[in-house]
């Protein structure tokens, strides 16, 4: 079973302005401090793929059902990477030695200079009986986290001259 997120994320700025905002290391700084993460890192890399984008970072696991929490512990570490081309990035979110995986796509498009970032993301968790319910509570972590996202976004693309 998967469960699948489509979110959509818009900024009044121009396409240029958002896609650099999405690959600047600040920015990714600003939204791991808004979601209060304990530690992260962000790396902006050119490749011949495109620019990468990574984010590391380690969260503090609080509120969650007891049938999760067992199998995540107090602490959970994520990894993100976008490739981003132009306006389209490959979007993955790794748990390095939990069951599943997360990918999908994000795309940029922009109309009379309001920009909206799409996320696509198919969640997959591989444990019998639980997978499904796990699924669903990193469905609503992720929109959390796709909110928080939007929420910073705005803010620095206010901060900044279009």
């Amino acid at each position: 079973m998967t469960k699948r997120i489509h979110h959509v994320l818009t900024y009044d700025a121009p396409l240029g302005a958002v896609a650099a905002m999405l690959r600047d290391p600040e920015f990714r700084d600003q939204v791991c401090q808004r979601q209060h993460v304990v530690s992260h890192e962000a790396q902006v890399e050119e490749t011949t793929d495109g620019t990468r984008v990574t984010v590391q970072r380690v969260q503090a696991v609080e509120g969650i059902p007891a049938f999760a929490a067992k199998f995540v512990g107090e602490r959970i570490d994520i990894v993100q990477t976008e490739t981003w081309q132009d306006a389209r990035a490959d979007y993955t979110v790794e748990i390095p030695g939990k069951p599943g995986q997360i990918t999908g796509v994000a795309e940029l498009a922009e109309s009379a200079g309001v920009t909206t970032e799409t996320v696509t993301l198919d969640v997959k968790v591989s444990i019998p009986l639980v997978g499904g319910k796990i699924e669903g509570l990193v469905h609503d972590l992720l929109v959390k986290a796709l909110r928080t996202e939007n929420a910073v976004g705005t803010d620095y693309l206010a901060s900044r001259p279009v």
